[in-house]
Order: structure tokens, then C-alpha cells, then sequence
């Protein structure tokens, strides 16, 4: 009869750790600048790192789908910027060449797609332009 408990116990242990897996989401990622500073200029390449939070390990190979650069931070959301990815030589960096004309803080937006996540990994990196 005990031997019935125990495997009784297993499998809905079993089952709540695969249940667990179920409810990892988006939020369970983030976006951060490599830098704490980037000098202002046009053609500046800032960077930023993926990170899986609940193993505390970069994210290679996510999808970038979307990105934005703009002022908002320092009330001037209309003043936005171009951006282009460019190539990163560290797994998890994503490098991205924008215009950064002031010394101030701008809000990067980006959206990536993660292998196997099925939701958009949204983040909003806030980048301060140095002279």
C-alpha cells in the first residue's frame, strides 16, 4: 500500500514539474545595455545582452523583430533615431548601429523571438549618451 502512495506522489510531482515548464513566459527574459554609457554621435554602436533570468544565461540566436530608439526618457519622444543591426561577436549580444546626435538618455525598444517561447520578448534599455 505504501509502495501505491509513493508512486502516487512521484507522478504528481512529475507532473507539477512539467506544469512548471508550461508557465514560463516572456517575462521570464530580459534586455540590458553592455555599457553603462555610449559616447553621443551618429553611426554609434550600442549593444545589448539577452538574458534567460531564471538561469541567468545569455539568449544566442533570438529573432530581432523589432527596434526603436527615441528620447522619451528625457521628454523628446519624438525625437527618434535610425536603427540597423549589426554583427556581435558574443553569444546573447545583439549590436545595433543608431544615431545618439545628443548627450542624454534614450529609450531602446526591442522585441525579439526566443526558440521555443511562443510569446514576443519585449524590453525597453535605457541608454545614456555621453560627450
Amino acid at each position: 500500500m505504501k509502495s501505491n502512495y509513493l508512486c502516487a506522489a512521484i507522478v504528481a510531482v512529475a507532473m507539477g514539474l512539467s506544469n512548471a515548464a508550461a508557465f514560463a513566459g516572456a517575462a521570464d527574459y530580459t534586455f540590458e545595455s553592455v555599457a553603462p554609457e555610449w559616447k553621443k554621435g551618429d553611426d554609434v554602436v550600442v549593444a545589448v545582452r539577452l538574458t534567460h533570468k531564471p538561469s541567468g544565461k545569455p539568449v544566442a540566436d533570438a529573432v530581432i523583430v523589432r527596434t526603436r530608439v527615441d528620447m522619451g526618457p528625457d521628454n523628446m519622444a519624438d525625437m527618434v533615431s535610425p536603427v540597423a543591426a549589426v554583427p556581435s561577436k558574443e553569444p546573447g549580444v545583439y549590436a545595433f548601429k543608431t544615431d545618439l546626435p545628443m548627450a542624454g538618455r534614450y529609450m531602446f525598444s526591442i522585441a525579439a523571438k526566443v526558440q521555443g517561447e511562443p510569446e514576443t520578448v519585449v524590453g525597453k534599455v535605457i541608454l545614456k549618451a555621453v560627450k
